[in-house]
Parts: structure tokens; C-alpha cells; sequence
């Protein structure tokens, strides 16, 4: 009788990082290293309780960023188990305009903001990073996340952004256009990936749960559609 072959199929529960101040003023973010605010760190306690009847859980990885490795602490310290960062996990990157709300930078950089707008896959902020080069780095993070750990199960601490990038590719979707998905803060999100070598064919078994965070104040949202929708007012 023949040995079967071991599942290498990596289950990845993803979250992204509680609310900062930054979220709060809806400023891009990008790599800069902002801080929890007290909602994010309430919201990072009630995810780890979630998180601790996660048993099967071997390995927790983090963006680097410090709102990211905040949220990964308290899962980290009901499951016992050590926070190992990466930056390959980190926010795109947005350049100069890092730190600014949209209406200094519809001031300052008039232009970029507009070609933001088109929400072009190849374009990016001045000295920033494309949709595409995100794209690239993070298929590419969680490529090397799925061979390390081929058949475990491990939480994910990252941004915003990295959400969209996973759900528009386990849906097939363009990188250009604005974002299609719900993204909350401290959010739970479960992912599969059955083949490392295949990284991008992904499957999402849950979404944009938040059940955890019910009784808090709403969501900041930076909403991409509203912004087309005032260009064309």
C-alpha cells in the first residue's frame, strides 16, 4: 500500500494590525512607524482572546512595523508561542506622501493625486512603490511562508493594503481599480495555500470577521470609491 503524501496545504489566519491614530485621520501610512491608539489596543486584546482557541496554531509572524507586532502580542502571549517579524509583510509604500491626509496631498502633490485616482496598477506615489511591486513582494512573502511552513498553521500580522492584495488574487481580480473588499482593523481573516511553489492560487475560507469587535466605535473607513465619486462632482 502506498505512503500517502504529506498535506502541505499552509492554513494562514491573517489579521490586520488594530487602529492607529494615523487610521483615525485617515493618513497614509505606508512604512511609517505609527503606533496603536487606545481603540487598536483594545482591539489587538479582543483578537488575541479570539486567537487563543486557535490550538493548532504553530507559528505567529508579523510585519515589522510596531502597530503590527502590538496587535500580534496578546495572541502571542495566550498562545505561548514567540512573534517573528518580516518586512517583506509591510504596507506598500507609499513615498513622500506617507504621514499626509488626501487633502494635503490633492495640495501639495496635485498631479500624483490625481493619477492616484486611476488607480493603475504601475503607478505610484513620488518615490513610492506600484500596486504591482506590492503585488510581487507580498505573493513573494507568503510564497517563502508557505514553503517554510508546508502543511502548519500560522497567524499572520500585517496591513490593509497586503488584505487587498490577497483577496484580489484568490478572486482573480486586476490590480488596477479601487479596492473591492471589507478590510477592518483587527479583523479575522482565514486563507489556505496548497502549494508553495504555487503561491498566488489561493483560497479564502473566511472574511472580514468581526464579531470580536462589535461593541467598539465604528471603523474609519478610507473608502477609494468615494474619492472617484468626488472627482466626478
Amino acid at each position: 500500500m502506498p505512503t500517502p503524501k504529506p498535506d502541505t496545504t499552509t492554513d494562514l489566519i491573517l489579521i490586520r494590525h488594530g487602529e492607529t491614530a494615523w487610521n483615525r485621520e485617515l493618513r497614509f501610512q505606508g512604512h511609517a512607524d505609527v503606533p496603536l491608539n487606545d481603540i487598536g489596543h483594545e482591539q489587538a486584546r479582543r483578537i488575541g482572546l479570539r486567537l487563543a482557541g486557535e490550538s493548532a496554531v504553530q507559528h505567529i509572524i508579523s510585519s515589522d512595523l510596531m502597530r503590527a507586532q502590538q496587535t500580534a502580542a496578546p495572541a502571542a502571549s495566550q498562545l505561548s508561542l514567540p512573534v517573528v517579524t518580516s518586512a517583506g509583510l509591510r504596507e506598500q509604500f507609499f513615498g513622500v506622501v506617507e504621514g499626509m491626509r488626501s487633502d494635503e496631498i490633492q495640495s501639495l502633490h496635485p498631479r500624483a493625486w490625481e493619477e492616484w485616482l486611476e488607480f493603475r496598477e504601475d503607478h505610484a506615489m513620488p518615490e513610492g512603490e506600484t500596486a504591482r511591486e506590492f503585488h510581487t513582494r507580498i505573493i513573494a512573502a507568503l510564497g517563502s511562508i508557505a514553503a517554510t511552513h508546508r502543511g502548519q498553521h500560522l497567524i499572520v500580522v500585517t496591513h490593509g493594503g497586503v488584505l487587498d492584495m490577497v483577496w484580489r488574487t484568490a478572486r482573480g481580480l486586476s490590480l488596477s481599480g479601487p479596492r473591492r473588499s471589507d478590510i477592518p482593523n483587527a479583523g479575522f481573516n482565514r486563507i489556505r495555500i496548497a502549494d508553495p511553489a504555487e503561491p498566488e492560487a489561493i483560497e479564502i475560507v473566511e472574511w472580514a470577521d468581526t464579531r470580536h469587535l462589535a461593541d467598539l466605535p465604528a471603523q474609519p473607513t478610507y473608502d477609494q470609491t468615494r474619492h472617484l465619486k468626488d472627482k466626478k462632482d
